[in-house]
């Protein structure tokens, strides 16, 4: 009997463990305004509002908690980065580092670029709370909240506490579908 318990806390206690975190805003919402500081892409070291800059532009928007960043993700992040240009030639993410430093977020970005080198991503830091931009919805439990846009309004978000590449198919999917409506 006692095992039986035990083993039905423990499954209990790990599905909890592993539920989905919500992150992000909901899919048909505005894009609401994205002012951080631009260190990396075709605007640098200037701050600037992205989601005006993009308008209705196709974007990829990566929110990453500074804190939560790891190989994995800059993985995952590269990856996607190199499949934009295939979705359409318009298509850019933008890469907002939330919590942690900003002076030190500022200073690790162009180390980033200068190792990896992302093509259509530009890398940019957040200076304000760690669940982010006001009006994004973004939920600091997250590692990474990515938030697809099209047309001025939110597609999907996908909020993940571990990420690799493998999981770039099914942000790439649903990327590909919404720029064909346009």
């Amino acid at each position: 009997m006692r095992l039986a318990l035990a083993s039905i806390l423990l499954f209990a206690g790990s599905s909890l463990a592993f539920a989905d975190v919500e992150s992000g805003p909901k899919a048909g919402d505005k894009v609401a305004a994205l002012k951080v500081h631009a260190v990396t892409g075709t605007i640098e070291d200037k701050e600037v509002d992205y989601a005006k800059e993009r308008k209705d532009e196709p974007t990829v928007y990566f929110f990453v908690n500074a804190e939560k960043f790891s190989r994995p993700m800059n993985k995952f992040m590269k990856t996607l980065d190199g499949k934009l240009g295939d979705a359409g030639d318009k298509v850019m993410g933008v890469a907002v580092w939330v919590g942690g430093e900003f002076d030190k977020n500022k200073e690790f970005l162009p180390k980033i670029q200068k190792s990896v080198t992302y093509d259509k991503t530009a890398l940019t830091v957040f200076n304000g709370d760690a669940n982010g931009p006001k009006d994004w919805g973004i939920n600091s439990a997250a590692h990474l909240t990515v938030v697809i846009v099209n047309n001025g309004k939110v597609v999907k978000s996908f909020a993940f506490e571990s990420v690799n590449d493998t999981d770039v198919k099914d942000v790439f999917e649903v990327l590909t579908k919404a720029v064909m409506k346009k």
